[in-house]
């Protein structure tokens, strides 16, 4: 069952090191079986409670999981795997269109801002005590929350939309709980779920959003929770239509103890208006980070919700950094409130690159997905080759495996720094690269 290597230990501390240590190292290999319990107790001369407590900790820990009579084995992709590790290392002189990034060029100065904030924070020290959420960020927030259709709700700062995620999971759920996503979907959420402990689901996606049947199939089958991107999804450009909102807020209102999860990841890049599903369930959080407008090394999200989620997550945020910088804080509500941010342009300008890539790749008989956002997922019959023929002709993307549970092979193409010029030869190599044929347009990603 487990070839030659050989699980230690006297204590539940030892036995679940020994296990993690081995899948570290990749001597118990994804989805190899490890004995059941009692077994493994009776090998190692210690009571079957203690291996019971061993293999708690490694669930918990998102290193195994446990499927009823089927026993217990390593994760297919364990915590200690990450998913940003599954990259192509971009040559000198090979174009990188793989990292997701947004233009540099778009984005706005943040020297003036920055000074401004301090300036307000030497006449106005923010000490031990003071509230978490700067009151200039919360009053911007809100009133775009409110423009958007987003239900009332306190507001809390986070540092980043998946720091957001994890508080807000680790506020409700508990090891061993299943968590909903899209397929494809965020690979870093991927991650972050059996990092907690928790179990994944997928959903499948169109370039309207999560698809209302799959999402009522996992919910009836147990999901606690689901998360959603309402805009620019990663990696496939979906964005929520009217209609498809509609339709999930149906299903999700059959289902009110689903703990729900939007992530506006189109904020202030997108023109495609937002449809939130906030307030269909009891438990649920909007998040919107200011990363791709303004800047990913701002490191800050800001999150609205219902009372008790909010009060957990800033609860325990306490606990651990207290609040996130009110310097950025502060920062970031002049770039939001001021016209620092061209959210119209930069909108425009990711929008003509990606539909001048979408048609020059339509017109070649491929089939593409980019609704909105940075990024166009393209299905491919066979993603490795065709990443390496786009390597070697010059171009880099990135490997659909970053993305997906159990989605059809694809490559996703960042186009926020994608010339005009540029677009007919990467469509050319692409058609070259993966050949016509890869599925009908606003077929299912």
């Amino acid at each position: 069952m487990l070839g030659e290597y050989r699980i230690t230990g006297r204590g539940a501390a030892e036995i679940s090191a020994s296990v993690e240590r081995a899948v570290g190292a990749g001597e118990l290999e994804p989805g190899q079986s490890l004995p059941p319990m009692r077994e493994l107790a009776q090998q190692l001369g210690v009571n079957a409670n203690t291996v019971a407590a061993a293999y708690r900790t490694l669930r918990e820990r998102g290193v195994i999981e446990t499927a009823g009579r089927r026993g217990s084995r390593v994760r297919a992709k364990p915590a200690t795997t990450g998913r940003e590790y599954i990259r192509v290392e971009v040559p000198e002189g090979v174009r990188d269109l793989s990292d997701g990034n947004p233009d540099a060029a778009l984005l706005p100065a943040l020297g003036p801002v920055f000074a401004a904030a301090a300036e307000q924070g030497d006449r106005d020290p923010v000490l031990y005590g003071h509230a978490p959420v700067d009151p200039g960020l919360a009053r911007v927030a809100r009133a775009e929350l409110d423009a958007d259709g987003v239900p009332d709700g306190p507001v809390a700062v986070a540092s980043g939309s998946l720091d957001a995620m994890e508080r807000v999971l680790a506020a409700h759920l508990k090891p061993g709980d299943t968590v909903a996503v899209e397929d494809p979907g965020w690979g870093s959420l991927l991650d972050l779920v059996p990092a907690l402990g928790l179990r994944t689901v997928a959903v499948g996606v169109d370039d309207e959003g999560p698809l209302p049947g799959d999402v009522r199939r996992v919910l009836e089958s147990g999901a606690r929770a689901l998360v959603v991107t309402d805009r620019a999804q990663n990696p496939t450009g979906a964005a929520l239509s009217a209609t498809r909102a509609r339709a999930l807020r149906s299903v999700l209102r059959d289902h009110p103890a689903t703990l729900l999860i939007e992530d506006d990841h189109g904020h202030r890049i997108v023109d495609l208006p937002l449809h939130p599903l906030a307030g269909t369930t009891h438990s649920w959080t909007l998040v919107r980070s200011a990363a791709k407008a303004c800047g990913p090394d701002l490191r800050l999200a800001v999150l609205t919700g219902d009372p008790v989620t909010l009060d957990r997550v800033r609860g325990r945020q306490r606990l651990g950094p207290g609040w996130v910088s009110h310097v950025t804080q502060r920062a970031v509500a002049r770039l939001w409130s001021g016209d620092t941010v061209d959210a119209r342009t930069a909108a425009a300008v990711y929008g003509r690159r990606r539909n001048g890539l979408l048609g020059a790749l339509a017109a070649r008989g491929i089939a593409a997905h980019g609704r909105s956002g940075l990024n166009v997922w393209i299905p491919v019959p066979d993603e490795t080759g065709a990443v390496a023929r786009l390597l070697h002709a010059g171009w880099a993307v990135a490997p659909g495996a970053r993305f997906r549970v159990g989605a059809p092979p694809g490559i996703r193409i960042t186009v926020s720094t994608l010339a005009d010029d540029d677009v007919e030869a990467l469509a050319e190599t692409v058609a070259a690269a993966v050949g016509p044929g890869s599925g009908p347009p606003g077929s299912h990603v």
